[in-house]
This record gives C-alpha cells, sequence and structure tokens, in this order.
C-alpha cells in the first residue's frame, strides 16, 4: 500500500578513503525540501537499516523490563492494582466485558466508565461492519445500540447516507449487494479509548479506530484500503446498559505508512473470511 522503495537514490559513489567523491570527508545529506523528514524518496532497505531494528527492538525491550521492575520496587506496600493502572492510562483492565450479546452484539456492559468505554469500543466495530449496507441488518444493528428514544431518527439518517449512488461508489450494486466473484471488506478495529466526561448515567467516550473499507477481487477498482479515525460516542444508561445518543467521526490520528507489500486480493479475500473478530473491553 505504500509506495515502493528505490534502492540507491541519492547515494554518491564513495573513495577509498571512505568519503564520498574521493574528497576524504563524510557528506550529510539534508532533507530535498522544508518539512520532509524523510529527505525526498525513500532510501531502499539495508543490511543496515535491519541491524538497527534490531538493535531498537532489544533496547526497547531492556527498558520496558527495567521500568516494571522499578514500578514494583518503588510501590508502597499494600498497592492495589488500580494504583498500578493511574500511571497506564492506556494498558488494559483485565476486567470481562459483557456475559451476553443481541442480535450478535455485545450486551450487558458494566454501569461504570470502563463500562461505557467498552460499549463505546464494541458499538464502533458494529456500526462499521459491512451488514450496516444491508437495509435490514442496519435496522436490527441501530435498534441494538442506539437509545430507543432515537432509533427512528438514526435509520431516517442513514436511510438517506446508504442511497445506491453511495453503494456504487464503494464498489457495491445499487441494491448494497456485493457483485459476484468479489469480497466486500467493511471492518473497524478500535485502537484505544477515552472517557472525556461522565456522570451517574451519562460518559462521552472517544474510540481510535482503524478501517478497512473496499472490494476485494480480481480488477477491482475500488481495492481495499485502510483509514484511521476517532469516533466521538455520548452515552446514556437505560433499561440496564449503556446506548448511544449521539455518534460523531473524524480523521486521525494517522500513523506514517509503513513499507509492507499490500497483498493480493485473494488472499484479503481469505483474510477477512477466515479471521473474526472480538469482544472489546478497556
Amino acid at each position: 500500500m505504500s509506495l515502493g522503495d528505490e534502492p540507491g537514490y541519492g547515494d554518491a559513489p564513495r573513495g577509498e578513503d571512505g568519503g564520498y567523491g574521493g574528497t576524504g570527508q563524510t557528506r550529510t545529506r539534508l532533507p530535498d525540501r522544508a518539512g520532509d523528514v524523510y529527505g525526498g524518496a525513500r532510501r531502499g532497505r539495508s543490511s543496515s537499516r535491519s541491524l538497527v531494528t534490531v538493535v531498537g527492538v532489544v533496547v526497547l525491550l531492556i527498558a520496558a523490563i527495567a521500568f516494571a521492575n522499578r514500578g514494583d520496587d518503588e510501590s508502597a506496600p499494600g498497592t492495589g492494582d488500580s494504583d498500578k493502572t493511574k500511571t497506564a492510562p492506556t494498558a488494559a483492565s483485565g476486567e470481562q466485558p459483557v456475559q451476553s450479546t443481541a442480535g450478535g452484539i455485545p450486551a450487558g456492559f458494566a454501569h461504570t466508565g470502563q463500562g461505557a468505554q467498552s460499549a463505546a469500543a464494541n458499538y464502533a466495530v458494529a456500526l462499521g461492519s459491512a451488514e450496516m449496507f444491508n437495509k435490514s441488518k442496519r435496522d436490527a444493528i441501530l435498534t441494538a445500540v442506539i437509545i430507543p428514544s432515537r432509533v427512528a431518527e438514526f435509520e431516517s439518517s442513514l436511510d438517506k447516507a446508504y442511497t445506491p449512488g453511495f453503494n456504487k461508489n464503494v464498489g457495491l450494486n445499487e441494491d448494497g449487494s456485493t457483485p459476484q466473484g468479489y469480497t466486500f471488506v467493511s471492518r473497524t478495529t478500535p485502537i484505544g479509548t477515552k472517557l472525556t466526561s461522565s456522570s451517574a448515567d451519562h460518559a462521552t467516550v472517544e474510540v481510535w479506530c482503524s478501517g478497512l473499507l473496499g472490494l476485494a477481487g480480481d480488477n477491482s477498482t475500488n481495492p481495499v484500503t485502510n483509514g484511521w479515525f476517532t469516533i466521538t460516542m455520548k452515552l446514556e444508561w437505560t433499561s440496564g446498559d449503556w446506548k448511544i445518543v449521539t455518534h460523531s467521526q473524524k480523521d486521525g490520528p494517522t500513523p506514517v505508512p509503513g513499507d509492507d507489500r499490500a497483498s493480493s486480493a485473494d488472499d484479503m479475500a481469505k483474510a477477512v473470511e477466515e479471521y473474526g473478530g472480538f469482544t472489546y473491553a478497556r
């Protein structure tokens, strides 16, 4: 999915003394333009780059072990796990999110801030699934995750969004069905959650996500691509569970693309069919 590298780009010939152009000096290559931290086109992979990567991983592992040991040594007697999580807010709580489902969607979340975050993460997965492109399945999802008083409003709004033209733009048939010989991919993966406000029966949660969308198959004009976005949900505790009151989305945070080679259409279709999803917990 990233552009191919060009080995040797920008490399000048070395002299016998190890310098560039026989001058005996080492030339530092500066970026080609302001703001370009990579100095224009990327260099190709090399053994030195692999060595740096390995050394970097080892250093990180050593640092992580040292930090963990330091934390255990400095903790006061009687300090519980709840105190440790305060220094690592992105760590998983270790608590099971739910024991039941509603229409295949996790349900029955705890009446806590962690429960609200778990609900938001799982609802993000449901709302970003391929089933949302089917009218009857979409309505079932909305009934399961939206507060009852606003289900009809969400249905009406999304019916206007999932139009025949929109379906065609993502590679589907106008009725939302998948063209023969192709596999439609729409999958959202939560990376992390953040509780931005809460009260007894209300919570606002941000869910940072990565998503896949496109049509896998030979000659697809809409190949599967990935994106990064953050969903904000306002939740309300009603009838023994968290439900969505409002839902919005914005782009990012987006990491720098790596050097991974894009998989074939067949590999992508096979992966989507064989790898199942998860129930997410905070």
